[in-house]
């Protein structure tokens, strides 16, 4: 995927400093240079022989967006500062003024072999610290919550989160992008496609209920339940609607880091607005309800059934 992928030189610093990035650069070619000849002069010689007795890293893929536009996300994912991110790609969008192109280009700021600072502290179905396991995309949207006081009780994020759509050519480039990194990890199963919101429900809310969940799903891309199983479960769960301590255990099943309190307790609905962001986005209150209940069981069976046998045997 040559064409979409846009390198920052010197004459097209997006930072606006080619000065600046024209010395990177020449510290680059020149610790590239003094690398080569350190191999040379190496006493070393290497046979390389590949095991089989290997896997790659990669198994999560974690999309984020940036809340701001696409100058300061550069700076915020480039630069160091006292709370350092990055991501490994970093998608504009159009419209934006600080964009300095007319045509779309992902950004890649990170290797993908390596560790991009993006998760923080994150869980995923029995996964902790997934920037160890994971490539991270962010994309440059200009959602964002307002900040909650010190000392003060957080209002609803619908109360205080402005969540904005996204451009559909961006999500165009965001799926091409995603396809690009699956045939090079096809490890990467469709359950481990998240938001950031999934993988910490306690602390985020990107990319929010706005973002194409589905769209990318019919590109083959993440999960995405069966409507028929869904009124399947909805039935029975209207009748006789899970215990909490089920939709926990359900939650947890599918990968949310819930733990079993049989309580509609914060974690518990960090951890629906998370699901319901990511599958129901007509509502997100964090309430349960025979709806959310029965997504959450349709693709436990479409894609987690070995977890579904047991959560089913008590209650159905």
């Amino acid at each position: 995927m040559t064409g979409p992928f846009e390198p920052v030189t010197a004459s097209r610093s997006p930072l606006g400093n080619p000065s600046l990035s024209l010395t990177m650069a020449r510290v680059a070619a020149a610790s590239l240079l003094t690398s080569f000849a350190l191999l040379a002069c190496s006493p070393l010689r290497f046979v390389d022989v590949e095991s089989e007795n290997q896997s790659s890293r990669i198994e999560h893929l974690v999309m984020h967006f940036t809340s701001v536009d696409f100058a300061r996300s550069m700076r915020m994912l480039t630069e160091r500062t006292q709370r350092p991110v990055s991501a490994h790609y970093l998608v504009p969008e159009n419209g934006d003024p600080t964009y300095p192109h007319r045509r779309l280009s992902v950004y890649r700021l990170v290797d993908e072999e390596h560790r991009a600072w993006h998760a923080g502290q994150s869980h995923w179905n029995g996964d902790d610290a997934l920037n160890a396991s994971s490539i991270g995309i962010e994309i440059v949207n200009r959602s964002a919550c307002s900040p909650v006081p010190l000392g003060n009780e957080p209002a609803p994020p619908e109360d205080r989160c402005e969540f904005h759509d996204f451009d559909a050519e961006q999500i165009d480039l965001v799926i091409e992008l995603v396809l690009d990194i699956l045939e090079r990890h096809p490890r990467i199963d469709p359950v481990d496609i998240v938001g950031h919101s999934d993988i910490a429900p306690d602390r985020r809310l990107d990319p929010g209920p706005t973002f194409p969940w589905r769209r990318l799903y019919e590109h083959g891309i993440g999960a995405w339940y069966d409507d028929d199983t869904v009124n399947r479960y909805r039935e029975r769960f209207e009748g006789r609607p899970p215990t909490l301590t089920l939709l926990q255990r359900a939650l947890k099943s599918y990968g949310y880091d819930v733990n079993e309190t049989g309580e509609h307790d914060p974690q518990t609905q960090a951890a629906l607005v998370a699901f319901q962001m990511h599958f129901r986005a007509s509502d997100w209150s964090g309430q349960p309800d025979a709806e959310t209940a029965a997504i959450l069981f349709a693709l436990l069976e479409k894609y987690r059934p070995r977890a579904l046998s047991p959560l089913l045997e008590p209650s159905l």
